[in-house]
């Protein structure tokens, strides 16, 4: 066998054989850092949800701002949004501006997804009728739900998307929902009014969600169609003639904005009180149980040891922990007393509550709240001015339309909470408030001018609400706006009381409010 010469050894040794590493080790690199690759686009493409709506690194639900017909997963929502869709596909380009309704679509309460369908069918059934039925008044109107996640945890998302609109092709101008008067809700709304967009809450109340506190305003552009916890309260008090010798305050510690500002004004009413009021502390998010049912046990037993005159009950709560509360009621041991617990809005929700137990209200306990809407509120008999009945007529007309083609379908329709005649106005008020600050000669406002517009919202340029007459004052507030007084029933659903008024009366005819 021929020997190998120095040369080819050298060349083999030296060169080929490393140099095969090397290739190899270089292509193994080549393979891993393509793998790895390969798995973060595959990572990234799987945190999209639909175009505008995509999962946080930290989180599985869906926030951002949807633009196609997105459900959010909720099926109840679906008819609704496929709606939206439709009526935003047939605008032509170029003659709409955008209004982000912004709600916590990834919400898994029940009733709180009870609520958000139920804004989202008013918001749309106000778009539908701002499109076809003002006489051809521009510009158009297209929707696009914005969430900020189940608890607004990622508002800051949110809101540089919606920053990003207002100065694209899609023309946002405003901002309308909120959902509850949260702290991060708070937070998103002074951020959105800060940067300029004008953001038309429909059933925030807390007062400190709210411009004119000591004549201060924090949230420029901010305007509101449901009344302030102070407006409810004092309204509530003009019905009931609450008095501190009969009444027991209790109250969420430490508080969100709504249960705050809602136990700042039921102290005011009953500050004469001889009881301390009884605190209870529920969970961060106030739609989960936590222990708060022990809490209630023990409250009601010191509700019994109260003297025979108290017959009051007020409740600075959200809706679980309103449930628990009544249902620990139904099972206190002086059940030959009677008690009336008043509250605010959060009460709306449980006209349909599966877990509240109904026979509670059967044994000597009535639940009554102040509604942001109710449909029996403008009936036969309804005061004539601070409301229509005709305008409680059309919203009617609208969701006969909206059962089928072409306005709907919108899904199964409930009124008795509220939620979507309350949204309705809202969206209502956002297009007044754009097609208002239309310079002459041109078709779309400028984002600034249209939250100029809330000052002038009154009198004769007032909207005629489903919920009753809105008129704002130079802080975006409604004045003297209707308050519903709803009643729980025993067997399911509300009672329509009496509308009460934070004035003790309603309006004037001219709706004005005064200095």
């Amino acid at each position: 066998m021929a020997r190998r010469g120095v040369g080819t050894w050298v060349r083999e040794g030296v060169w080929e054989i490393p140099l095969r590493r090397y290739l190899a080790l270089l292509v193994t690199a080549g393979l891993i850092a393509g793998l790895v690759v390969g798995v973060r686009l595959a990572l990234h493409d799987d945190r999209s949800c639909a175009p505008g709506v995509a999962r946080p690194e930290d989180s599985d639900e869906c926030v951002g701002v949807a633009t196609t017909a997105f459900d959010f997963g909720h099926p109840q929502l679906t008819d609704t949004v496929r709606a939206i869709a439709r009526e935003n596909a047939r605008l032509k380009a170029g003659s709409y501006v955008t209004v982000a309704v912004m709600l916590p679509y990834t919400a898994t309460a029940a009733a709180n997804l009870a609520d958000i369908q139920h804004e989202l069918q008013g918001a749309y059934l106000a778009q539908y009728q701002a499109n076809h039925d003002s006489n051809g008044e521009s510009p158009a109107i297209r929707l696009v739900l914005a969430n900020p996640g189940a608890t607004s945890q990622y508002w800051q998302q949110m809101v540089a998307q919606l920053a990003r609109m207002t100065g694209s092709a899609d023309r946002l101008r405003a901002v309308a929902g909120v959902g509850q008067s949260t702290d991060n809700n708070k937070r998103a709304v002074r951020e959105l009014t800060r940067l300029g967009i004008p953001v038309v809450g429909s059933s925030i109340t807390a007062d400190d969600l709210a411009n004119g506190q000591g004549g201060k305003d924090p949230y420029p552009g901010l305007a509101r169609v449901s009344p302030t916890n102070t407006d409810e309260a004092r309204a509530l008090a003009s019905f009931a003639k609450v008095g501190g010798g009969r009444a027991l305050l209790v109250y969420d510690k430490p508080g969100d904005p709504y249960t705050r500002t809602l136990q700042t004004s039921f102290a005011a009413l009953i500050k004469d009180s001889p009881y301390e009021p009884q605190p209870f502390t529920p969970p961060a998010d106030r739609s989960r149980e936590g222990t708060t049912a022990n809490t209630f046990r023990q409250i009601t037993n010191l509700i019994c040891d109260t003297s025979r005159s108290t017959d009051t009950i007020l409740f600075a709560g959200r809706h679980t922990q309103l449930r628990q509360f009544i249902n620990a009621l139904g099972g206190r041991g002086c059940q030959d007393r009677k008690f009336t617990v008043l509250t605010g809005d959060e009460g709306s929700y449980l006209t349909g509550e599966k877990d509240l137990d109904r026979d509670a209200l059967r044994h000597n306990l009535s639940v009554r709240y102040t509604a942001l809407a109710h449909p029996a509120a403008w009936l036969k008999g309804s005061p004539k001015t601070g409301g229509s009945a005709a305008e409680a007529a059309t919203l009617t007309r609208l969701l006969k339309s909206a059962e089928k083609s072409p306005v709907g379908p919108i899904g199964p329709v409930a009124l008795e909470d509220g939620q979507l005649i309350i949204a309705y106005d809202a969206l209502r008020l956002a297009v007044h408030g754009i097609r208002e600050a239309v310079p002459a000669g041109r078709s779309v406002p400028t984002l600034a001018d249209v939250g100029l517009q809330w000052p002038q919202v009154k009198g004769s340029l007032r909207v005629d609400g489903a919920s009753g007459w809105i008129c704002l004052d130079v802080h975006g507030n409604p004045y003297d706006k209707a308050v519903p007084i709803v009643e729980l029933r025993p067997e399911g659903g509300s009672r329509f009381v009496t509308i009460a008024w934070p004035e003790g009366k309603p309006p004037s005819k001219e709706c004005l409010p005064p200095s």
